[in-house]
């Protein structure tokens, strides 16, 4: 398994490393990968942001920005690398989501996935994904390990997913992570798109999504990076804020939820079950310094 080093992370992001002509070129013998960032006022991290998916040198890439009509600097950011950008467009939205569903709309690509503006890719994450594809035609997603990063690209924590469940997902913890998640661009027509909850809409989606396909194939590497800082969504909304969303989602896709209860406390079985799965593929892979780090904490606890 590909690990990286805080040094690695941070050298990656902190300056252009991309050909010209690698970028601008149009190779149809690769995949075409669309990648969408949608942005508001993040001139902090955006164009880290942006160098992490220009870097990765990948020869037939379609990256669209959707800036919600920043204030600070982004645009002008934006405007730094207009001439690698598909499209990009800075105006008011409805929020998250509806940003990321304009890209898409947009996206021609036969892959496609979005990062927010203060995430990150790490290096040769698209050439991995698009020989994934390629080896395994009929995967339909494919996935990676992320790593929690702080402001300054340094390493807070690996979160080391495990191959896919729906039940794992719904009932125990996050087996995925948007910022490491591919997928092929006809989903949509089973899917829809995502639906504008001012947070865990990609909760929502990848539900919708696990309900629709099971082709799911796992990369045991880091693909990419998920920055906590204080002005992002998951400092900012309190967890009293989260909860009556979280239970409509819940409630939408069919899954009972007992308001008066802990979630922690409902589902147990299905909890453990998750957990067991979870704890034996550590064993089978050889991760046992990473099995007591967290697995055991989160049993019971629910999201």
């Amino acid at each position: 398994m590909k690990k990286f080093t805080s040094r690695e992370i941070n050298e990656f992001v902190s300056r252009p490393l991309f050909g010209e002509k690698a970028i601008l070129k149009k190779d149809k013998s690769y995949h075409r990968i669309s990648i969408v960032t949608i942005s508001y006022n993040q001139d902090k991290f955006l164009e880290r942001t942006i160098l992490s998916v220009l870097n990765q040198n990948y020869p037939n890439l379609e990256y669209i920005i959707i800036d919600g009509k920043s204030t600070d600097g982004s645009v002008e950011i934006i405007k730094k690398y207009e001439k690698y950008l598909a499209y990009w467009i800075s105006e008011p939205d409805d929020g998250q989501a509806d940003a990321i569903n304009k890209g898409f709309k947009i996206a021609t690509g036969d892959i496609v996935a979005w990062q927010n503006s203060d995430d990150i890719y790490l290096p040769d994450t698209f050439f991995k994904v698009a020989e994934e594809f390629k080896k395994h035609p009929d995967s339909e997603v494919i996935f990676g390990n992320t790593y929690l990063i702080n402001e300054n690209d340094y390493i807070l924590k690996d979160m080391r997913f495990i191959p896919f469940s729906l039940e794992h997902l719904i009932y125990y913890d996050w087996n995925l992570s948007s910022q490491a998640v591919f997928w092929r661009r006809e989903l949509f027509n089973k899917v829809g798109y995502l639906k504008n909850y001012r947070v865990s809409f990609d909760l929502d989606w990848f539900i919708r999504l696990g309900k629709v396909t099971r082709n799911f194939r796992f990369i045991r590497t880091f693909l990419g990076g998920y920055r906590i800082h204080s002005k992002s969504k998951f400092s900012l909304i309190k967890e009293s804020e989260r909860n009556p969303i979280f239970i409509k989602i819940m409630r939408e896709n069919g899954i009972g939820i007992d308001e008066s209860r802990n979630w922690g406390q409902q589902y147990k079985l299905k909890k453990l079950k998750a957990f067991l799965r979870k704890f034996l593929w550590y064993i089978a892979q050889g991760d046992i310094d990473y099995i007591f780090k967290g697995a055991i904490r989160r049993l019971g606890h629910g999201k």
